[in-house]
């Protein structure tokens, strides 16, 4: 997205106003509302659903909230990691363990600052009373560098119970192209931070072997495809080339040696939209509408939406809902159209709802419901 969307994106100004719950809106498949849950957050990033209904949020700024029985509870949870918590850089996404109800183990991804300045980290805990336990950082997308930008940073576990991290460039393209960095990489990991023997870079010279795929500019959205298995991503090209792109073990999604998208200052970053050995975006998005969570639509509350994907769109003040047959693009319709700021993330709720978090000052927590 343009620089100036990135700082509003970052420091969350001039919100459009929010519909009323009472409105009902439409879709060529739904007519629906909106209903405000919360609008007590600042900056939401994330959300995750737990066993017991609750819902907790990442806060950019380092807090981890939960909304129960109808509510915002006021006290963060405490165990929570220092963070980086610049630009776009904070505490980022949550994702339970696959095995929650047992373990009570969850994912928090942030912007951890060290030596040499700040990296994508996540870090593994346990959900206590009112804290997290045990928390420890088990992966960093190294090396550090300064800066506040490009963190990318989602968290999915597959069907196997392998860990999949989003990592972006930090604003520096060519580290995207380096399989010694892990800098622009999607990485697969085992639940404990260790590297499963099967990645398709393990024992490489000069590669990584967390490595799942690379060449990847900020991705800001993870999902698995609730048939195939296979994990799908967004990412956010610079003035023009946003991606919606299938994950293939050791591909090379050619950032940026490849792209759709110009400079900022409208210099050709690369003549190349697609290159012999570089995978192919599913959807390029030209002008940029800078993708945010992602989400397979699977519920019966809208039946005329399921198997979708969703994504929101932060340039765009919309919410997209994008059609496929079956692992191919079809068409996509804009929701939410300048009814809310800035969707950072999009989920389906236990309940077959759509839950959508809009990272401004004032953010809120929101509910799409069937009209």
């Amino acid at each position: 997205m343009r620089r100036r969307q990135i700082i509003l994106a970052a420091t969350a100004l001039a919100a459009p106003a929010i519909a009323r719950a009472q409105e009902i809106l439409k879709s060529s498949k739904a007519n629906y509302r909106l209903v405000t849950l919360s609008r007590d957050l600042e900056q939401p990033w994330s959300i995750a659903f737990l066993p017991d209904g609750r819902i907790l949020i990442t806060e950019r700024p380092g807090r981890l909230r939960v909304f129960a029985n109808g509510r915002l509870e006021r006290a963060p949870l405490g165990g929570i990691p220092k963070v980086y918590a610049r630009g776009q850089g904070g505490l980022l996404d949550v994702c339970l363990h696959p095995n929650f109800a047992q373990n009570r183990t969850l994912y928090l991804s942030y912007s951890g600052e060290g030596s040499g300045g700040a990296a994508t980290t996540v870090a593994r805990a346990e959900l206590g009373d009112g804290a997290l336990r045990g928390t420890r950082t088990i992966y960093e997308a190294l090396p550090r560098t300064s800066g506040g930008l490009h963190f990318g940073s989602r968290i999915a576990f597959d069907r196997a119970g392998m860990m999949y991290v989003t990592a972006g460039e930090r604003y520096q393209m060519n580290r995207a192209q380096d399989l010694g960095d892990l800098g622009g990489k999607i990485v697969r990991l085992k639940d404990d931070g260790s590297v499963p023997t099967d990645n398709p870079f393990v024992g490489q010279a000069g590669a990584r072997p967390e490595i799942f795929t690379w060449g990847h500019r900020n991705p800001q959205g993870l999902a698995m495809h609730p048939e195939t298995g296979r994990m799908w991503e967004v990412e956010h090209g610079p003035r023009g080339g946003d991606e919606l792109n299938i994950l293939k073990a050791g591909a090379n999604y050619g950032w940026p040696r490849a792209t759709h998208g110009i400079d900022y200052n409208g210099a050709i970053i690369s003549p190349h939209k697609s290159l012999p050995g570089v995978e192919d975006p599913l959807r390029a998005w030209v002008p940029s509408i800078s993708p945010c969570g992602l989400c397979f639509y699977t519920g019966d509350k809208f039946p005329g939406w399921k198997g979708s994907l969703f994504t929101g769109a932060l340039s765009n003040f919309a919410l997209f809902r994008i059609e496929l047959d079956g692992e191919r693009y079809r068409s996509e319709e804009r929701l939410l159209i300048d009814k809310l700021p800035y969707i950072r993330d999009v989920r389906q709720g236990p309940d077959g709802l759509l839950y959508l978090v809009t990272h401004s000052d004032d953010g809120g927590l929101f509910r799409l419901e069937p009209a």
